[in-house]
């Protein structure tokens, strides 16, 4: 942004700069030049009253002094030629052929008119200045005055006059630079400030606000509304919490009796109960685990806290046992491959919570008799589980909102849920810094991947 401002203002100005330094410049030029042929004409009017009276007297030597001093002094030779268009007197070097040019402004002043006056050109273009005036007695041309000056000292003047220009030109530019980057950074400060206040608001910091409130009004309105904003966010984390903390304890003291309870009924059961008793047990555990993470979540306002070296292959075969007999109800099949063993260091209470709403999702979906394969591998960039089901799929064009909230299929409108699972597991998997993704195979139904981050401990045996 801070480029885009420097360009919107120092464009125009390098523009302003380009036009007026422009117009001044030729303007310069064509003072000098004028002032160049002003002086020339003076020059030649003077000659001009002493060729007259040499060429009445007959006696060149009147102007042949005068023009070999003026030679001496400016460099500028001047030659008088007489009414047959010869030459007469002169003053410098000898006079060699004059060119058709010179020529033709010469017989034109000897008609008794005067030539054309140079136009004033680049500096580059300038050529030596001949100027031809013709010398008249009694309205009569008796002759005429040829005065060729070097424009060097016209050139050295405009180039210096456009060297100065050039300097103020770049100062100018300079100070603009300087200008226009104090007003970028005047302008985009409160910006910078607000986007390092959301940056620490999505670290965690809700209580990070802007107490610089320089700049623009218009951006220190914007900071106001932030910091409102922030207030008020923190506000409703803070109920957020408050909430999590009650239900947490409310949730925890019953689900505490019920274990109790649990374990007061298993011993009047004979063994053929024990099986189910122990998963009872375990699903109690498990979610007493998950209050846990619950009171975790609402005290740090972090996920992925509990976080520990897990065999994430043995975690998953429990999960798959714990929802065979849910399963075996659709007359599904829940099978199990990959790795045997798979470390890897991640929150397991989230990892099984993601994990479930996948399952519940492929196990809601899938037709009777058909089977949910889960695999579980542990690649070098980090741990993947796949969960792979035969049901209806999804087009292609619908796979990226399989995520998104309360999101469900056409297809599928009549099936029991509320579009939720595939979004909670993502947004589990992205508090621990991993990911899910969804495929629709050639084959049919959908295969879910869940990959934990690549950043942490992650091993296999085989």
């Amino acid at each position: 942004m801070r480029r885009r401002l420097v360009v919107v203002f120092l464009v125009p100005l390098v523009g302003v700069l380009l036009v007026l330094g422009g117009a001044y410049a030729w303007s310069a030029a064509r003072s000098i030049q004028q002032e160049h042929i002003a002086e020339l004409l003076g020059d030649v009017a003077y000659f001009v009253t002493s060729a007259r009276q040499a060429l009445r007297s007959g006696s060149p030597d009147l102007v042949t002094n005068e023009a070999e001093r003026y030679f001496q002094l400016y460099g500028t030779q001047v030659l008088v030629v007489d009414r047959s268009g010869s030459p007469w007197a002169y003053g410098g070097d000898e006079p060699t052929v004059l060119d058709e040019a010179t020529s033709a402004q010469i017989q034109l002043a000897l008609s008794g008119r005067r030539g054309e006056l140079p136009e004033p050109v680049l500096p580059w273009a300038l050529t030596d200045s001949v100027m031809v005036e013709p010398v008249l007695d009694n309205g009569d041309a008796i002759g005429a005055v040829v005065i060729t000056a070097s424009v060097d000292v016209a050139r050295e003047a405009i180039l210096e006059q456009w060297a100065l220009l050039l300097g103020g030109a770049i100062l100018a530019t300079s100070v603009g630079v300087f200008v226009v980057f104090r007003l970028a950074n005047w302008v985009l400060g409160p910006v910078r400030r607000v986007d390092a206040a959301m940056e620490a608001i999505e670290r965690g910091d809700v209580e990070a606000r802007i107490a610089d409130e320089t700049g623009p009004p218009e951006l220190r309105s914007m900071i106001l509304i932030f910091n409102r904003m922030a207030q008020q966010i923190e506000r409703v984390m803070a109920r957020q919490q408050e909430f999590a903390l009650n239900a947490s304890h409310e949730l925890r003291n019953p689900l505490s009796a019920l274990l109790v309870r649990v374990e007061y009924l298993s011993t009047g059961l004979d063994a053929e109960w024990d099986r189910d008793i122990e998963e009872t047990r375990e699903e109690g555990r498990r979610m007493i685990r998950i209050l846990d993470t619950l009171l975790n979540l609402a005290r740090s306002s972090q996920r992925g806290d509990a976080v520990d070296v897990v065999d994430v292959a043995a975690i998953i075969r429990g999960r798959v046992e714990a929802w065979a007999q849910v399963a075996s109800q659709s007359a599904l099949t829940l099978d199990i491959d990959g790795d045997a063993v798979v470390w890897s260091m991640t929150d397991r209470t989230i990892l099984e919570s993601a994990f479930d709403a996948v399952l519940d999702n492929a196990v809601k979906f899938s037709p009777s008799g058909t089977r949910v394969l889960v695999s579980v591998h542990g690649p070098a960039q980090g741990c993947e589980i796949v969960v792979r089901d035969q049901g209806p799929g999804v087009d292609t064009d619908e796979l990226a909102h399989l995520t998104d909230r309360f999101w469900r299929s056409p297809r599928n409108r009549s099936t029991p849920g509320s579009g939720l699972g595939l979004a909670i597991a993502a947004d589990l998997l992205h508090a621990i810094g991993g990911s899910l993704r969804v495929e629709s195979p050639d084959e049919g139904g959908l295969a879910v991947h869940l990959r934990l981050a690549s950043g942490g401990v992650s091993w296999r045996t085989p």
